[in-house]
């Protein structure tokens, strides 16, 4: 073996070390907080979900048992409490890894190439396990991002609570929210990968559909083919999510329908049969749904049951400002689309977290439970599943633009009035170099433009930052105690 092979196994044993070493202490740190939720410490419902584990009337309806099923055979070994809170610390440290595993494959390569760029053409050193550890530590960070909120004697005007009205993508005192997720993310990541090639059909294998780029080449995917099993683990990755809790489902099934209905018109219904094979992916999810609609939707005495449409009436019983609510909730993620607007054309897994994100945003504000379930603004939790993906929509696209800032390539994600230009043969005056707008890439080799790249990136990086920073200083919070709310 070389010795740049060799530099590449040692960055990543380095990153496994540091990943292994990381997500100990990271599930010591929530395996602490869900065990305090147990004992009624904290917020939660812990306390019904024992209960419920247990088989024993908890009060509520609970009709998604994987999370119930998992913890009752950890409670053959151990007590209930102990048994909820290490399946919920189980699942949510599967859901980091898989994350973690999916920014390596998607961002991981053009973030290497950037480091090797900047730092040394030979990949020696740094270059070999800094990109790995980095993109080791953003995954952890996708779990404890939270919306932003002002210090303790700071009011924003209609924002009663840091979390009602407002959310977060990470509810720490929601056990099924976090036990679902490692599915969710799975089954997003799987819808990402088979969208751009649907249309072609389940068939023979020809080359290689990756998350990293499933556009492929020509950007439509008309040069791949989907693998058959991408569709069967697409199908089983949704239903394990709507058996451990079915807000997610509601919105990627939702938005999935609009997007497969538009196709189908748009296309003159020529693309029929092969809508109708990727709905049968669906089939074993609608199933359960129906199962749970008997068990949840159902009135209390002298109460209406079912599903009603507001205008916000439920949200505003939260927050007084809503709008204000929704840019603290995706503050990041929406100055990433400011910056990068025509990624929604370009990169399959941006757009689509967008679009989940605004039909989760459109369930939330126009749907409600009729009857006693009204108050507790259930369909608030798939506009939570709506703001995490889209975040990772958004680091995904940013970590692709530090690539290629480090890199130093210009027009891979835009086109800054240089590059036009020069594409167009022209040559440009001295002193007549305009300061790119917010679609510029890293740059056409001049440290002007470069460096104004180096702005738009860094105010991404601090959104984000600042997103991250309050999630800390929150799960900090509801670890020593504090209220959720």
């Amino acid at each position: 073996m070389d010795r740049k092979g060799k530099q590449k196994d040692r960055g990543r044993l380095a990153d496994g070390i540091v990943f292994a070493a990381v997500l100990t202490a990271v599930s010591a740190l929530t395996l602490m907080l869900f065990y305090r939720q147990t004992l009624g410490g904290v917020d939660s419902d812990m306390k019904a979900y024992i209960l419920e584990m247990q088989g024993l009337e908890s009060g509520y309806s609970f009709p998604y048992p994987v999370f119930f099923k998992l913890a009752a055979l950890i409670h053959l070994f151990a007590p209930p409490e102990w048994s909820v809170a290490i399946t919920v610390t189980l699942l949510n440290g599967l859901a980091m890894a898989v994350t973690k595993l999916a920014l390596d494959h998607m961002v991981l390569p053009g973030l290497e190439r950037g480091f090797r760029k900047r730092f040394g053409r030979n990949g020696t050193g740094v270059c070999c396990w800094l990109p790995r550890v980095l993109v080791s530590f953003l995954a952890f960070s996708l779990f404890f991002i939270s919306m932003l909120y002002p210090p303790p004697g700071i009011y924003l005007p209609g924002i009663r609570f840091r979390y009602v009205g407002v959310f977060t993508a990470n509810p720490f005192h929601n056990a099924t929210f976090m036990a679902a997720r490692p599915f969710a993310i799975l089954a997003f990541l799987w819808y990402v990968k088979l969208l751009p090639v649907y249309e072609k059909g389940p068939g023979q294998w020809q080359g290689k559909v990756s998350l990293r780029n499933p556009d492929g080449p020509a950007g439509d995917g008309t040069d791949k083919k989907a693998n058959p099993a991408d569709y069967v683990l697409f199908s089983l990755f949704l239903f394990l999510a709507t058996m451990t809790k079915p807000s997610f489902t509601l919105v990627l099934v939702s938005t999935a329908g609009l997007l497969m209905l538009y196709r189908l018109i748009r296309c003159g219904f020529r693309n029929f049969l092969p809508a109708v094979q990727l709905g049968l992916c669906f089939v074993p999810t609608f199933g359960a749904l129906l199962y749970q609609y008997k068990g949840v939707f159902v009135p209390g005495e002298g109460q209406e049951g079912g599903i009603g449409f507001c205008l916000g009436d439920v949200w505003a019983d939260y927050c007084d400002n809503i709008p204000l609510g929704i840019g603290l909730a995706i503050g990041f993620p929406l100055l990433v689309l400011v910056f990068n607007r025509k990624q929604c054309g370009k990169n399959t897994l941006f757009r689509f977290s967008w679009q989940m994100y605004l039909v989760s945003l459109a369930e939330a504000f126009f749907l409600y439970e009729k009857g006693f379930r009204k108050v507790d603004f259930n369909f608030s939790w798939g506009y939570m599943y709506g703001i995490f993906f889209c975040h990772l929509g958004a680091l995904v696209v940013l970590l692709g633009q530090t690539g290629k800032l480090l890199e130093g390539k210009s027009c891979a994600l835009g086109e800054t009035p240089a590059c036009k230009e020069k594409a167009d043969g022209k040559r440009r005056l001295p002193g007549k170099t305009k300061f790119p707008g917010p679609d510029a890439v890293p740059g056409n080799g001049k440290a002007s433009t470069r460096g104004a790249d180096s702005i738009w990136i860094s105010l991404q990086w601090l959104a984000y930052l600042a997103h991250l920073l309050c999630g800390l200083l929150y799960f900090k919070d509801l670890l020593l105690g504090g209220t959720y709310y």
